[in-house]
């Protein structure tokens, strides 16, 4: 049993709003810290296997390229099916899941082990993103923090919520966008509570990123240009030509999966990475600048260094090459890729229409950077999240208006062709269907007045402490309430309180002086606002009506658990569950 004092701190930390900014500083503080160190380990491991900190700078075709992928694989591997299976694959809708379903519950492991599998399949040639490892890595690190402050369900998604946003926060220096890619696709609302404690995970991860990596973007973009208003037209192309890309990114990645599950079922699950790696290797022998993250040749592509044909080329080999990844059971992000092949497909498609119409376009990679955040959104539908990305990407206001047209027109296509994003398709295919909801949680549904028992005695306030001492003895609470000579309530006295009085000697105090002044209940309150008041109480609580301030009933801990037991045979013996609940089998 923790001391008084340490109890009170622990109570404050977990149910009050000041607790929950401690917490979520805490949570950017360590997801800015874990960013930081995977983008080192990544960079470790690439120089490791290549020579080179960024082999997609280099990209010479070598013999080695054949070999290392399968090595890499042979290392990552094991660790995945045997420690963390839900580390697999890209991470965001594992993240997604937890959020939706599971109340923000992510086991610690996820972290240690996605850190790494994720590091090595990156660092021996796997053409995926580090973002969506770090968006379960922090988020595994909220969920963590939150479970080891014992906060209510409602509290550790935020938790959840402010890990994610300060892993893309520090891995893009993107402070904006790692506040809109958490409250848009991981916690999925704007409620206000939510958003200004993600805020501040957001700058305090950012900080941290800017402090080992220095203040400029990740990325070396050029400035924006709009030569003329007649260019806001040849947007509507990019956005429906991203559409469709993004729509064949989905269809590729996840069509590479199914034939890798049929060609690989019965055999060792911890040896597909490597034999997998002999594809990925002739792959990256034929085009090594998709080896990796691939960051340089973005950049190359939106600077013109590239022709069409080329720029073409490695749009197609990027989807292979990210989906061949993910497929074999490798680990990591398709947020950068996506960014690739919008480079790609943008810079492609502006030097078309600069080709055809030279006096009144911008250079080809203007459209490239239009493209990046176009391709992202008509992926993963999530148009807010995709503006501030490329806006903090670039710092150059001229390119909201066409980045706007471009993304809502991509992601409202991509809504028209498909019923599920590049995130949700990896749950729906496993029975989860986020859009439906988790259904109604009964903690909002039930009421104090449908859980709450009959008044015990109360404690009259000019009672005697000894005398109280033998009531609370033989009641069967842990604590009664306590009321005035007019029969209104005062407070409550609990058992640990006449503990602490029998301790001191002062068993000639008064009861009103020892009753713990609680806020009562209403009876119409939700049991999830009573859940909030009984856990800081660490007693039963007294429920007031409205007429005259006097206690009307009283409710325990056990008595929520009982109206939620209640309901949730009723609603069986009506062939439904109370709340909806989807099994997950990792892939």
């Amino acid at each position: 049993m923790f001391p008084a004092p340490v109890r009170r701190a622990r109570e404050r930390i977990r149910a009050t709003p000041a607790g929950l900014v401690a917490l979520a500083l805490a949570v950017g503080g360590g997801a800015g810290a874990g960013a930081v160190a995977f983008r080192y380990l990544i960079l470790a491991f690439t120089e490791l296997a290549t020579g080179h900190r960024d082999y997609s700078a280099f990209a010479h075709r070598e013999w080695f390229l054949l070999v290392v992928p399968i090595v890499g694989g042979l290392v990552y591997g094991p660790l995945i099916p045997r420690f963390a299976r839900d580390a697999r694959g890209h991470g965001v809708p594992e993240v997604m899941y937890a959020v939706a379903e599971s109340g923000g519950r992510i086991r610690p492991q996820v972290a240690l082990v996605k850190s790494l599998a994720s590091a090595l399949c990156i660092g021996t040639g796997g053409s995926v993103g580090r973002e969506g490892p770090i968006v379960q890595i922090g988020s595994a690190l909220g969920s963590t923090v939150g479970r080891i402050a014992r906060v209510p369900e409602s509290r550790l998604r935020i938790l959840v919520a402010c890990g994610a946003a300060g892993g893309i926060s520090a891995t893009f220096n993107a402070p904006i966008a790692g506040v809109f890619f958490a409250l848009e696709l991981i916690l999925r609302d704007f409620e206000a509570e939510s958003f200004g404690v993600v805020v501040l995970a957001s700058f305090v991860a950012d900080i941290i990123g800017r402090a080992a990596f220095g203040s400029h973007p990740f990325l070396a973009l050029p400035g924006f240009e709009l030569r003329s208003p007649y260019e806001y037209p040849l947007y509507v192309g990019l956005g429906i030509v991203a559409a469709v890309a993004g729509i064949a990114f989905i269809k590729v990645l996840y069509g590479a999966e199914d034939i890798a599950d049929r060609l690989w079922r019965g055999k060792p699950e911890w040896l597909r990475p490597a034999a997998g790696g002999v594809l990925l290797g002739l792959v990256l022998l034929a085009v090594p600048q998709l080896y990796g993250v691939g960051y340089p040749p973005l950049e190359k592509a939106i600077g013109g260094s590239y022709t069409v044909k080329f720029l073409l080329l490695l749009l197609v080999g990027k989807i292979i090459a990210t989906s061949l990844t993910i497929a074999i059971g490798g680990s990591g992000g398709v947020f950068a890729p996506s960014l690739f092949m919008g480079a790609m497909l943008g810079s492609a498609y502006g030097a078309g229409v600069h080709a055809l119409l030279p006096t009144i376009t911008a250079p080809a990679g203007t459209y490239g950077l239009v493209g990046m955040g176009a391709v992202f959104a008509g992926a993963a539908r999530a148009p807010i999240t995709a503006v501030i990305i490329i806006f903090e990407l670039t710092g150059d206001y001229r390119i909201i208006l066409p980045l706007m047209f471009a993304i809502a027109l991509s992601a409202g296509i991509s809504n028209l062709l498909s019923d599920d994003t590049i995130y949700t398709l990896k749950l729906r295919r496993r029975g989860i269907d986020l859009t439906r909801g988790r259904g109604p949680n009964p903690m909002q549904i039930l009421r104090v007045v449908d859980a709450m028992q009959p008044l015990p005695p109360p404690l009259g306030a000019a009672m005697r402490v000894d005398e109280a001492i033998e009531r609370l003895a033989g009641a069967t609470a842990d604590g009664l309430p306590v009321v005035d000579e007019a029969g209104a309530y005062v407070g409550t006295l609990t058992s640990q309180q006449l503990e602490e009085s029998m301790r001191e000697n002062a068993l000639d105090s008064t009861v009103g002086e020892l009753a713990q002044p609680l806020q009562p209940l209403s009876p119409m309150q939700t049991l999830e606002d009573a859940l909030a008041e009984l856990l800081r109480a660490h007693s039963g609580m007294p429920v007031v009506g409205d007429d005259d301030g006097a206690p009307v009933g009283w409710i325990t801990h056990v008595d929520v658990l009982r109206a939620y037991a209640q309901l949730s045979a009723s609603a069986e013996r009506r062939g439904r569950p109370p709340a909806s609940r989807n099994p997950v089998t990792p892939r």
